[in-house]
């Protein structure tokens, strides 16, 4: 398997996971605009370590299920569940991003770091859905259990963690100001990217059961 597809795969999985406005991501901006880019980069640093964490468990409890075509299968059907219902909620319910003002205190860059940690460890979704997304990927082939290719599956989600999150800090001037074309159609983009996969999934659990 090329060294390049699960790198390219963990960037893609993570960058769709965390681009959207939440509460990690809005508070780096927010860091950045009221304490300036460092304190916002270590915020960032605080909170991408966790996930480093998070996808790796992720990938092992992905491991054992691969063993599993029942519960592989399952995990097709839960996916193209969640998928679709992301690209309902990001082409039809989503608003375009607005920034909300609010108060943060002059901190260290220390207790910014933890405070990503902090947000970050609270943050029960990666798991789950890294499961579902190396799962997937293995059941296309794109991804396998290897020593080499989780290390660099893992590195690519870190990779595109950190890029996302960093999105936030570069450009968050632009939202507040609308004039960034690729944030202001962030929620088009995405719900394209997710109906492509909910399709794909649906063919497959199609096969599946039809083919």
């Amino acid at each position: 398997m090329a060294i390049l597809t699960p790198l390219l795969s963990g960037f893609i999985a993570a960058f769709i996971g965390i681009i959207p406005p939440g509460l990690i991501n809005m508070t780096a901006a927010k860091i950045n605009v009221k304490e300036g880019k460092k304190n916002a980069l270590w915020f960032v640093i605080g909170a991408v370590l966790v996930i480093l964490f998070q996808v790796s468990l992720a990938v092992l409890f992905a491991q054992v299920i691969d063993n599993r075509p029942d519960v592989v299968t399952l995990l097709r059907e839960v996916g193209f569940a969640i998928f679709s219902i992301l690209t309902i909620y990001f082409l039809f319910i989503a608003k375009e991003p607005k920034a909300k003002k609010s108060k943060i205190k002059k901190s260290s860059k220390k207790s910014r770091f933890f405070l990503g940690m902090l947000l970050s460890g609270l943050n029960f979704f990666p798991i789950p859905y890294y499961v579902v997304v190396s799962v997937t990927l293995a059941s296309y082939h794109l991804f396998a259990f290897e020593n080499n290719v989780i290390f660099t599956f893992v590195l690519g989600s870190v990779v595109g963690s950190f890029a996302a999150l960093y999105s936030y800090i570069g450009f968050f001037g632009r939202i507040e100001k609308k004039t960034d074309y690729l944030m202001r159609n962030m929620n088009t983009i995405i719900g394209s990217i997710t109906g492509l996969i909910a399709i794909v999934t649906l063919f497959n659990i199609l096969n599946y059961y039809f083919g």
